[in-house]
């Protein structure tokens, strides 16, 4: 068994009489400096500043650093942009829109097509979906992962760990796999899922691997669904002090959620008006925000070419391909 770098400083005895702690990480494969490196944590201002982070991107998923970082300045927060990027990194937050270069492959792991695309899933165990959510805690922060069952919107299996770590995705993952396995397993392209450790034991399954396109944003739809109500009906309610509050919280509320009335909601002509109706939600609030940005590249068009300057002058494509998004 892989133990991660975590579970490794865990097996150091510092008392034990025979083998000194130096020789212990020379065995374990770790350094004695990582073995006294003690984390620090972060501060009660950007807890804070993490904590409204959350809420805002779990409303608009579609806001980057940038407009984030506007926003808490209007809410009265001195923060810079640089703050406001590493958070959203330490948390896992990244803004939902589509990228230039879609087609350029990641580096680093096999690629894995997109298999769920015109697929019709009529049955419970087709298709698996699996994702990580970031969960606030009074004083720090810790993170979720789920595998969620397409069909029936079962959560199958689900884990949690206070560093991104692949270990605790294996250990939902084999939960997951002891009860039985789908057909089609999809994920992200995160670095937990495309490790070689996490597709060998789908491909040890006999599990077809499916992996979201990158800047898709309803690739994985129904477990983003879930997230949104994880937060709002739970974690925003509860206001965890600790990782053992949390877990027991989330332990009642994903199994509340999975005996309630989510699984009688599964049949498939359901499944295709839920996607409907996120997907205009998502257009709608891409219309309100984006029509103040359109005035004011016309008007600054207008205003180039009322002085001679080509500066002013509108390209076209920018816009051409929001509207062609729009009218999908």
């Amino acid at each position: 068994m892989d133990l991660t770098v975590e579970g490794r400083r865990w097996l150091v005895e510092a008392e034990h009489e025979k083998i000194s702690v130096r020789r212990q990480c020379e065995l374990l494969g770790i350094c004695r400096s990582g073995f006294y490196y003690k984390a620090v944590g972060e501060s009660t201002y950007n807890i804070q500043l993490m904590r409204l982070i959350d809420e805002y991107y779990t409303r608009y998923p579609f806001y980057g650093v940038r407009r984030l970082t506007e926003w808490l300045r209007k809410e009265g927060h001195e923060v810079n942009h640089k703050r406001v990027k590493r958070l959203m990194r330490e948390m896992g937050l990244y803004a939902i829109y589509p990228k230039p270069r879609l087609s350029k492959g990641g580096e680093g792991h096999k690629k894995y097509p997109y298999l769920l695309k015109g697929l019709m899933i009529g049955y419970p165990n087709h298709v698996w979906c699996a994702d990580i959510t970031y969960i606030r805690l009074n004083q720090g922060n810790m993170y979720l992962m789920a595998i969620m069952d397409w069909y029936s919107r079962y959560v199958v299996s689900w884990s949690t760990s206070i560093t991104l770590d692949v270990g605790f995705c294996l250990e939902a993952l084999d939960r997951a796999i002891e009860k039985g396995s789908p057909e089609i397993f999809n994920t992200d392209q995160g670095s937990q899922f495309t490790s070689t450790a996490f597709t060998e034991r789908l491909d040890g399954a006999g599990v077809r691997i499916s992996m979201d396109g990158k800047g898709r944003v309803f690739d994985n739809i129904f477990i983003e669904r879930l997230w949104r109500s994880v937060k709002y009906e739970e974690v925003y309610l509860k206001d965890y002090k600790t990782v053992r509050d949390a877990e027991s919280g989330l332990r009642k509320y994903l199994s509340f959620i999975t005996t309630r009335d989510y699984i009688s909601r599964s049949n498939t002509k359901h499944q295709q008006r839920c996607i409907s109706r996120d997907v205009r939600a998502w257009k709608r609030e891409v219309v309100i925000n984006i029509n103040s940005w359109i005035i004011k590249v016309v008007r600054e068009s207008k205003c180039g070419r009322s002085h001679g300057g080509g500066a002013g002058k509108l390209h076209s494509a920018p816009l051409h391909s929001v509207f062609l998004l729009l009218k999908a």
